[in-house]
């Protein structure tokens, strides 16, 4: 499918159960549409996409009948979800199951999936888990050193997140080479405002750098990534901080947005820098140092690298970030291209000169395609099924 899919329309519901939801459509070949009006619930949400895809102006099909399959992207599919999966009862309960480990983001898919089935009743559903990529990790690189039977007990391990990013461009790197991904080693750093590195060793994740939840790792947006525990219980006890103020501090109060006082956007941070900003400075300076040591690390891990991926919205496009990182990488082979890296603004492009050793590339990601792609094929095979 992913030779000839054509996407119809885009969209997005935002501010659902506020006073004032925002619902975008974006068909293609025609005018955008954006609305304010009240989104009570997901199901009124859900119905507003429906009837925008129907709608006699900006609409792009005709009747219902036209949905063949619905994919679903959830966060965590825990140990139980190794690969995408049409969605049955037995599935839905386990991801139900799976609340207690992503409560944030799992009863937010579930409400999706069961507005849909009462929706489209009749159609197959595909579930497309962020974790289930990395399930393939050895224990020495999942497990961690806390008491074994929070394991055993409660699943507490690495999972890793940005799983459909880091499979998607993987191989598009290696066919855009004229490789197989199976056949070599590569290192993708997923950098946004939410960022991840994963090492790929013969098309199979061997470790990750978001943990059990996505705060572990790299410096992100608002997330601290690592952070030694003690430093937390110590902040909590001075501070007199509970549970959920902890939760938000190393959410949404830390990250590139702690380090700058407010700043988040890496547009920011590079300009500030440029101007001599202390903390714009030792933002940005950090963020690449994160990357760096965990690239390192992943080629140490693998015992060596072959090609290294930068996607997202900050590996796709922030030029003087994609510098600090790949310019001081040249003991494993990496012989970075100044003049290629200058030149490349959101589009695939090699960034080290023909003759490196290891290859440095930006590669654009699409992780709705692999959304797209991994539920048509699930639904095809699931219809012919019931069919025998």
């Amino acid at each position: 499918m992913a030779n000839n899919a054509e996407l119809l329309a885009k969209g997005l519901v935002e501010r659902i159960g506020l006073e004032m939801g925002v619902f975008t459509h974006k068909p293609e070949g025609k005018e955008n549409y954006k609305t304010e009006t009240p989104i009570g619930d997901h199901e009124v949400g859900i119905e507003l996409v429906l009837n925008a895809l129907m709608d006699a102006k900006h609409g792009v099909i005709s009747t219902l009948n036209e949905i063949g399959a619905v994919g679903h992207r959830v966060a965590h599919g825990g140990e139980f979800f190794t690969k995408s999966t049409v969605i049955k009862e037995c599935e839905r309960a386990e991801i139900e199951k799976l609340c207690e480990l992503a409560p944030l983001h799992n009863p937010a898919s579930l409400l999706g999936i069961d507005v849909m089935t009462k929706l489209l009743p009749n159609i197959p559903q595909v579930g497309v888990f962020d974790t289930s990529f990395h399930q393939t990790m050895p224990k020495e690189a999942y497990l961690y050193a806390i008491p074994y039977k929070y394991y055993t007990e409660d699943k507490i391990r690495r999972y890793g997140f940005h799983g459909t990013s880091h499979k998607f461009v993987a191989p598009k790197a290696a066919n855009l080479l004229g490789k197989n991904h199976e056949d070599i080693k590569i290192i993708v750093c997923h950098l946004g405002n939410g960022a991840s590195i994963c090492a790929i060793k013969n098309g199979k994740s061997v470790d990750t750098s978001m943990g059990f939840t996505p705060v572990e790792g790299l410096v992100m947006g608002t997330r601290c990534g690592d952070l030694d525990s003690g430093a937390l219980i110590y902040i909590a006890e001075k501070e007199n901080l509970n549970y959920k103020e902890m939760n938000t501090l190393i959410n949404k109060k830390s990250g590139l947005c702690g380090l700058t006082n407010g700043t988040v956007d890496m547009r920011d941070i590079s300009k500030g820098r440029n101007e001599g900003n202390e903390l714009m400075t030792n933002a940005f300076d950090c963020f690449a140092y994160r990357v760096k040591k965990y690239i390192g690390a992943y080629a140490a891990a693998m015992n060596g690298v072959d090609l290294i991926v930068m996607t997202g919205g900050i590996g796709e496009n922030a030029k003087d970030m994609r510098e600090a990182i790949l310019k001081d990488l040249s003991f494993f082979g990496v012989d970075y291209d100044a003049d290629a890296n200058r030149k490349c603004q959101g589009e695939d492009a090699v960034l080290t000169k023909p003759d490196s050793k290891t290859i440095a590339m930006t590669i654009t990601t699409n992780e709705e395609l692999v959304i797209a792609t991994d539920t048509y094929q699930l639904a095809k095979k699931f219809n012919e099924s019931m069919i025998h």
